[in-house]
């Protein structure tokens, strides 16, 4: 059976995964009968943030791992204990989180690194020629690891410049809908990087997730 390693970044689109976007790519890949497993880098998150009024708490710390669980229901495990051998390929979504704690593309912009672990997984599966799907802000993290790769954040100018200045070919595109790049085996879809609805969105994480698995044989 096919399965793909699911990368969340805590949770809550301010400071994590986005929540809807995880859950809609969790019940995609159930509709497709992919297996999935649910993994989250063991670091502190960058911030923590009140998302009733969305300002940063101060002195306030949380885990990534620990708060990604909670979108999990607990069956997670973190990144740096995977090995890219035990997935056909990756889905990684998106939320402020991806930008601040899988990558620092959010404060660093073009000059982001990617956190140790997430980098190695992505890398490998890469290179081993599997799919590798990103939704919303999360392709920044393959414009950084992968050069060149034909991708999509939506229709942000800004957004798709920075993008663009790590290496990446940018492609305009509606959440409704999905970006593939065949020879990097890269997938993306912008869902909230849109004004989108949550139909639209899912129609979109949908038609992707169906896309990687018939890229990964499922």
């Amino acid at each position: 059976m096919t399965k793909v390693g699911v990368i969340l970044s805590g949770c809550g689109y301010l400071d994590g995964s986005e929540i809807r976007e995880s859950v809609l790519t969790l019940l995609a890949l159930e509709k497709v009968g992919i297996e999935y497993e649910c993994l989250a880098p063991d670091v502190e998150q960058r911030d923590v943030v009140d998302h009733l009024n969305g300002s940063a708490i101060s002195g306030d710390k949380r885990n990534t791992l620990e708060e990604a669980a909670r979108i999990a229901r607990g069956a997670i495990r973190a990144t740096g204990d995977a090995d890219s051998a035990e997935f056909d390929g990756l889905v990684i979504p998106g939320g402020y989180g991806a930008a601040k704690n899988l990558c620092d593309f959010a404060v660093a912009g073009p000059d982001c690194e990617v956190e140790k672990s997430v980098a190695r997984l992505v890398n490998d599966t890469h290179a081993q020629g599997k799919p590798i799907g990103f939704i919303c802000i999360a392709p920044a993290i393959a414009a950084r690891l992968i050069p060149g790769a034909r991708l999509t954040i939506g229709n942000d100018p800004g957004t798709a410049e920075a993008i663009e200045k790590m290496g990446a070919q940018h492609v305009e595109c509606f959440s409704d809908s999905f970006v593939t790049d065949d020879e990097q085996r890269v997938l993306s879809t912008p869902a909230y990087m849109c004004d989108a609805s949550i139909p639209q969105i899912a129609q979109g994480i949908e038609e992707m997730v169906r896309r990687l698995g018939e890229m990964a044989g499922a």
